[in-house]
């Protein structure tokens, strides 16, 4: 009888044990409910925490603000893809003569040699597209100042082709020294380079000088060539043009230019850029299309061509726009 309730005795301790073992594991430890969670964790708790008040009560003032900059980044980025000169201007277009008479009548008193006309081209084009540059010869020069200087060969043909077309300087190292001694003062304002000079050009290191004044030699430009007597004669009356922000900008004819003449500058430049455009359009297959013309003066302003010739008031003579103002 004794030996049954020993034994009655054990099996409830074995039972009882098991049972503790069973429920420590199962029941988590004091260190662990302590531990801090994860910053996932907490973010993801967070957000649902967001979520659930921004149902019941709305989005907070900080979301709202959060909301209204990122669409105001988006529709920032969808905008501006064409400069501002996309859409040509709502103002009153004037006839040649129209815009003539009222920009001669802004440069009273000022001496006729220093007044000139300039054109504005617009262009609707992509900001991030190709442009156009060229060099144009105006049946009507405007200015007559070119003073060319030619990169070549000491002793070479090309040289005595530079100095017989009548180039103010000319030579290779004495040049490029010539250059760096005198980079505010150059006795030049046009320069150009023979082919056998580009490697040693590329290496004299001339771009910081010349390029911000808009005469490095380049391929690009035109003004790298193995005919120096050609090229010289082409450049002299020529004037270059660029397309920036949108629009060619170059003067066009003196103050005392008759109405004939300017007209025929302008026609000669609209043609020239225009087929400029579709060379562009050709080679990149990016659209460019010149959209309105701009005539201005050195301290007038600008007045849009209506393309029209004659003025609107029938008693004026167009010839009366070349006397003495």
């Amino acid at each position: 009888m004794a030996a049954a309730r020993h034994c009655t005795a054990s099996l409830a301790r074995l039972t009882i044990s098991s049972t503790l073992s069973t429920c420590n594991a199962t029941r988590p430890t004091l260190s662990s409910a302590l531990a801090p969670r994860s910053s996932a964790a907490l973010f993801s708790t967070t957000q649902t925490l967001d979520k659930a008040v921004s149902k019941k009560t709305g989005p907070t003032p900080q979301q709202l603000a959060l909301q209204k900059e990122r669409a105001k980044r988006k529709k920032k980025q969808s905008r501006h893809k064409e400069y501002k000169y996309a859409t040509p201007s709502q103002e009153e277009r004037f006839s040649l003569c129209d815009a003539m008479r009222y920009l001669r009548a802004a440069e009273v008193g000022r001496p006729p040699d220093s007044a000139t006309y300039e054109v504005s081209l617009k262009i609707r084009t992509n900001k991030n597209g190709p442009v156009i540059r060229n060099r144009i010869r105006l049946p009507y020069p405007v200015k007559n100042d070119t003073r060319i200087a030619v990169i070549c060969k000491e002793g070479s043909g090309a040289m005595t082709d530079a100095r017989n077309a009548g180039a103010v300087a000319f030579g290779e190292d004495s040049l490029y020294e010539l250059i760096k001694t005198k980079a505010n003062d150059l006795p030049f304002n046009r320069l150009i380079c023979h082919a056998d000079c580009e490697a040693s050009l590329k290496k004299a290191g001339l771009g910081r000088i010349l390029g911000p004044k808009g005469m490095m030699p380049s391929l690009k430009t035109n003004t790298i060539t193995r005919s120096i007597a050609s090229m010289m004669r082409e450049m002299v009356g020529a004037e270059s043009y660029r397309e920036r922000v949108g629009a060619v900008r170059m003067p066009i004819g003196n103050i005392q230019f008759t109405p004939k003449q300017l007209s025929e500058n302008v026609k000669t430049l609209i043609a020239q850029v225009k087929d400029d455009i579709t060379r562009v359009e050709d080679r990149t297959g990016q659209s460019k299309e010149l959209i309105e013309v701009v005539l201005s003066s050195t301290k007038g302003p600008g007045f849009s061509l209506s393309g029209g010739f004659l003025p609107t008031d029938e008693n004026l003579d167009p010839i009366a726009l070349t006397t003495a103002m």
